[in-house]
C-alpha cells in the first residue's frame, strides 16, 4: 500500500499537541524525530517525556486520503497558524519488514562471536553464533553501543560466571554472554515486551535455563562476576547505586549508550566504586570499563 507522509515543525511545547491533533486527522501513525541533531536521553520509569526544542512530528496517510482537507484543519487551529511549517512526502510502496529483513546480515564481534538473523545461513558455524530475531525489542548489533559491548563480552573468559545485562532488550547481550560460555545471566529491563523478546530469543538459542528474565520492581539482590548495562547516560547516572551493587569484589563492569562527551561525567561516578579504564571510542558512542574495587 502507497502512504504519504507528512511532516511538521514543532518544539518541546508543542510536540504532544500536534501529534493529537494528526491522529485525530487519521494518522495511521505519528513519530516524532529531532530537527536538529540534538541528544535526548530515555527517561526514567514514570517520569514526564522531554522532547527536542527543534522536533518534527510526522504523520503516516493511506496515500488516498485528503490531504488537503487536513492541511486544511492542522492551519485553521495551529499556533502559528498560515506560518505553519510542513512538507508531504509520497513514501515509495514497499514491503518495510522485507527490506528490514534483507538488509540485516550477520556480523562478527571480536574474534569468535557472530550474530546472525534467525533466517539467514550462519557463515561460521564452528564459531559461537547467536540466532537473533529482535521482534519488538531493539537490539540487533548495529548500533555502536551494542557492538562496542559485544565486543568486549568476546574478549572476556566467561566459562562458569555469573552476568547481569541491565537493560536487557533483545536479550542480545545476554545472549553473547550464555553461548560464550557464562554459567548464568541474569537479564533486567523496564519493558515487558523487552522480556518476551530475550525469552524467545533464548529459547532459539536453547540457552533459556540459564537466562533469567525480571521486571526492575522483580530484580533480585545478587551479585555478579559481569555486569553489562547499555541503556544511557540519564539513566546510567541515576541507577549508578542500583547497577554497582550487583557488581561483585573485583567483578567487572561495563557501560555504554554513552556519548564521548558524557563520558567524563560517568567515569567520575563510577570511579567511585570501580577502578576505571581508559573508555573505547566508536563513533561518538562510548563503552566504559571498570574492575570493582575492595575499598
Amino acid at each position: 500500500m502507497p502512504w504519504i507522509q507528512l511532516r511538521l515543525s514543532a518544539n518541546e511545547e508543542t510536540a504532544e499537541k500536534i501529534s493529537d491533533w494528526l491522529s485525530a486527522c487519521g494518522a495511521q501513525a505519528v513519530t516524532f524525530i529531532d530537527a536538529k541533531d540534538t541528544p535526548i536521553y530515555e527517561p526514567l520509569p514514570g517520569d514526564e517525556v522531554i522532547y527536542w526544542a527543534n522536533t518534527v512530528v510526522m504523520g503516516l496517510y493511506d496515500a488516498s486520503y485528503d490531504m488537503d482537507k487536513v492541511i486544511r484543519y492542522l492551519q485553521g487551529i495551529h499556533p502559528d497558524k498560515t506560518q505553519m511549517k510542513f512538507k508531504l512526502e509520497q513514501l515509495e510502496d514497499k514491503d518495510w519488514e522485507r527490506e528490514w529483513m534483507d538488509n540485516f546480515h550477520p556480523m562478527k564481534f571480536g574474534e569468535r562471536l557472530w550474530i546472525c538473523p534467525s533466517w539467514r545461513e550462519v557463515p561460521e558455524p564452528q564459531a559461537v553464533n547467536v540466532m537473533l530475531d529482535p521482534g519488538l525489542a531493539f537490539g540487533t548489533g548495529t548500533h555502536p553501543t551494542t557492538a562496542l559491548c559485544l565486543t568486549w563480552l568476546d574478549s572476556l573468559n566467561l566459562q562458569g560466571k555469573t552476568v547481569v545485562d541491565f537493560g536487557c532488550g533483545s536479550g542480545i547481550l545476554s545472549l553473547a554472554a550464555l553461548k560464550l560460555g557464562a554459567k548464568k545471566v541474569i537479564g533486567i529491563d523496564i519493558d515487558p515486551q523487552a522480556l518476551q523478546a530475550s525469552l524467545a530469543n533464548a529459547i532459539r538459542n536453547n540457552v533459556d535455563d540459564r537466562l533469567e528474565l525480571y521486571l526492575p520492581k522483580d530484580q533480585p539482590k545478587c551479585k555478579a562476576d559481569v555486569v553489562v548495562a547499555n541503556i544511557l547516560a540519564g539513566p546510567l547516572r541515576e541507577l549508578a547505586p542500583t547497577i554497582i551493587e550487583f557488581v561483585d569484589d573485583k567483578g567487572l563492569l561495563a557501560l555504554s549508550g554513552v556519548l564521548e562527551e558524557q563520558a567524563q561525567m560517568l567515569q567520575g561516578i563510577y570511579g567511585q566504586w570501580c577502578d576505571m579504564e581508559p573508555v573505547t571510542l566508536q563513533e561518538e558512542w562510548v563503552r566504559l570499563n571498570g574492575q570493582r574495587n575492595l575499598a
